[in-house]
């Protein structure tokens, strides 16, 4: 599971009681911890797509080299909601991880990368995980964007829906992370607890705390819906 920050990595780490270790790698550093019989590794992957996508690659290329590939990629954290559908302490599990800001800006307005004749702006997570985990946890499901520069206007929200009506939340890692699991055939999946709405800056308002409780709930269960998908 990649987390873009410690903090949101040790709320992971709270919903698996039993002991874990730090494994050392080059390019990055795993906590690693089980749950039941399934061996889960958690990494602090730092802030921002590009950042995501390099330590999870280097985590997964490890394991590909030692002979115990990963199963699945997590991306996990705290991040925006779009008002109404993901309010402050929900949570949301994508059915889409898409890239709102990768393309370029013309006369006629933003253009995604794919419409420029080549890259992908939208990874899908497999259906069956995504409706698993949502009942197991009672999450929200639909689009969880990844931008490099986080919405803070009224005005860059609207524009945000009005591209992508499904859009429940707001990220900075998700698509990186998704990134570097395609690149090794790897599925994913991406889970945000939401600490505040997407739109005008007010820390004020912000929830981290109780979106972090959150993230520690929703794991707390996702180990017999990770079963119950393998299952299938």
């Amino acid at each position: 599971m990649a987390t873009a920050v410690p903090a949101e990595r040790d709320a992971v780490a709270r919903a698996f009681p039993e002991p874990g270790e730090e494994v050392r790698l080059p390019g990055a550093v795993l906590f690693r911890t089980t749950a039941g019989a399934a061996v889960i590794d958690l990494l602090a992957a730092g802030v921002g797509p590009a950042r995501a996508a390099a330590a999870t690659g280097a985590a997964l290329t490890a394991a590909a080299l030692t002979g115990t590939p990963y199963d699945l990629v997590v991306s996990a954290g705290i991040g925006g909601g779009f008002a109404p559908g993901a309010p402050l302490g929900s949570l949301v599990v994508a059915d889409a991880i898409t890239v709102a800001d990768l393309g370029a800006e013309t006369a006629d307005g933003f253009l995604p990368v794919t419409e420029l004749g080549f890259g992908t702006v939208t990874h899908r997570p497999p259906e069956s995980l995504v409706r698993a985990v949502a009942e197991a946890t009672g999450a929200r499901t639909g689009t969880v964007l990844t931008v490099s520069t986080v919405t803070g206007t009224a005005a860059r929200a609207a524009t945000l829906r009005v591209r992508h009506p499904r859009a429940l939340a707001e990220g900075m890692e998700g698509f990186g992370v998704a990134e570097a699991a395609d690149a090794q055939g790897v599925p994913v999946l991406e889970v945000r607890a939401i600490s505040n709405p997407v739109g005008p800056r007010d820390r004020a308002a912000w929830r981290i705390g109780d979106a972090l409780a959150a993230l520690t709930a929703a794991f707390g269960k996702f180990a017999p819906a990770l079963e119950s998908w393998k299952s299938v």
